[in-house]
């Protein structure tokens, strides 16, 4: 399978046309040398294009790093400091770089937001929330009420913690909206709608009197932790449907 290949395939579900609003640049940001001829035999899968995941994805042998945030957000940009290692790293390795953003978001069953769901068994699943139009959440119904605690045990294992944890709603929890990475303002649907919990990775000095002062509970998983869900299911369909060896880098920020 070429770059170019891999691109249309990848594009037959994510589907980046659907979402042309989206400032990321969707699709091949950075090409191989030849994108029509050059067969991909190994793919990286990780969250974010930077010089370090670059590196690893060079290290161990890919021809290609597929990631949820890419290098380019619409505006033009010098090839400069911080900016130049990371594509230069690419281009000296001969690696390309296929990005995608709120489609990865999006997607069902493979995004951030419906992969969530899956995870916490999530019933009578709705399209929640929307940026710039486009509507990228999931809301629904979990199969037995919790608390808070419980939801965010659910969501990261017994070892890992929220980034916040604002038990503010009811102590049983019953309905839940959900958007993955940065989506702290987007608590104003949840509550318009009367969800019991709203899960996101970062939450926002900003809303925390808001949270607390219209009653809702609210889980900050971590916007690294949040959307490494997208690209690993993208990963598992890739691996299953194609037979191309492909690999996970974990690069947590932490944040």
């Amino acid at each position: 399978m070429t770059l170019t290949e891999f691109d249309n395939y990848i594009n037959t579900f994510l589907r980046k046309e659907d979402y042309a609003k989206d400032i990321s640049l969707n699709g091949i940001q950075i090409q191989n040398s030849a994108p029509d001829s050059k067969q991909i035999k190994k793919i990286a899968f990780a969250v974010d294009a930077c010089e370090a995941t670059a590196k690893k994805a060079a290290e161990q042998g890919a021809d290609l790093l597929f990631v949820h945030h890419g290098l380019f957000w619409g505006a033009c940009q010098t090839i400069t400091g911080s900016f130049y290692k990371r594509i230069s790293t690419f281009i000296k390795n001969d690696l390309a770089l296929c990005a995608y953003h709120i489609p990865l978001d999006a997607n069902n069953p493979y995004g951030n937001n419906f992969g969530i769901a899956s995870k916490l068994g999530l019933l009578n699943c709705e399209q929640f929330g929307s940026w710039r139009g486009m509507i990228l959440g999931v809301k629904g119904e979990l199969p037995q009420e919790c608390t808070v605690k419980e939801l965010a045990s659910k969501l990261l294992g017994p070892v890992k913690e929220p980034r916040a944890l604002l038990a503010f709603g009811k102590e049983k929890i019953k309905t839940v909206g959900i958007i993955s990475g940065g989506a702290s303002e987007d608590v104003n649907d949840a509550i318009s709608e009367n969800l019991d919990c709203y899960i996101t990775g970062e939450f926002e000095h900003e809303h925390f009197h808001l949270a607390k002062e219209m009653g809702i509970n609210v889980i900050a998983a971590g916007h690294y932790e949040t959307e490494t869900v997208g690209v690993s299911l993208v990963m598992q369909k890739v691996q299953a449907e194609t037979g191309l060896e492909c690999i996970f880098i974990d690069e947590p920020t932490g944040l």
